[in-house]
């Protein structure tokens, strides 16, 4: 597909990538095959947005809440998670030419020491990237996001860094882990459900919002120019007139 042009683009899109378990469900699948193909269009959607002009893009795919899933599940979600990193490593002069920036939103610690060793490695290796930033949400809640920023703050305050007077807006928004990054214009959630469900919390209190029954396995570029076309036509009044 030929990549649309649009007259405006959301700096920083956000993507609720939701509906992988019923996709698989409805094809008498497993849940694991839904999570599979929610990859493939991962991969596919995250090149088209990049293609677009789009330079930050943040995905969530794993939310502290999931470790609640069957054992099975989470452990094919997570060797999802290591074959993507395993091939951004095959790949990294080809994301590197592109000037694609991977960095990962969450707790890393909650994750396998080598998941985390692949993920700091390929980190590394692409920070000096600038065309596209893709932000991958493993292990991520926007709750718990905003409490680690609070006790670093704290921490700084205890330490006689800073005073209470000094902590800010934007000191809070440094302590986040997008850090440096624009907040969401414009997050997508597929699907059918109509909620944020902990994702980019306190970055997301101006972002434009646009929902669909499709399920991600099934979302398109199409579907993306459609939420595209619609995020054209709104005006962001950021609370004035």
């Amino acid at each position: 597909m030929a990549d649309k042009q649009f007259s405006v683009l959301p700096q920083h899109l956000g993507i609720i990538m939701d509906g992988n378990g019923r996709w698989a469900k409805q094809r008498s699948l497993v849940r694991s095959e839904g999570h599979k193909q929610g990859s493939e269009t991962f991969r596919k959607i995250g090149e088209y947005a990049g293609n677009l002009g789009i330079r930050y893009i943040t995905f969530y795919a794993f939310s502290t809440e999931n470790w609640n899933r069957p054992e099975a599940e989470v452990n094919a979600i997570m060797q999802l998670f290591d074959s993507f990193l395993t091939e951004a490593i095959d790949r990294l002069d080809e994301n590197i030419e592109k000037g694609i920036r991977l960095h990962f939103l969450g707790d890393k610690s909650g994750l396998s020491d080598e998941l985390q060793n692949l993920m700091d490695y390929v980190e590394e290796q692409t920070k000096n990237c600038t065309k596209v930033h893709l932000n991958l949400a493993i292990n991520y809640g926007g709750r718990q996001e905003i409490l680690q920023a609070v006790k670093t703050i704290a921490q700084k305050v205890q330490n006689g860094e800073i005073s209470v007077d000094e902590i800010s807006e934007q000191m809070l928004s440094d302590a986040l882990y997008t850090s440096g990054q624009p907040d969401p214009d414009l997050i997508i959630r597929p699907s059918g459900e109509l909620r944020l469900s902990n994702f980019l919390t306190y970055q997301s209190a101006y972002s434009e919002f646009w929902f669909s029954d499709v399920l991600w396995p099934d979302f398109t570029e199409e579907h993306l120019n459609q939420a595209l076309a619609d995020f054209e036509k709104r005006h962001r009044r950021f609370g004035g007139i």
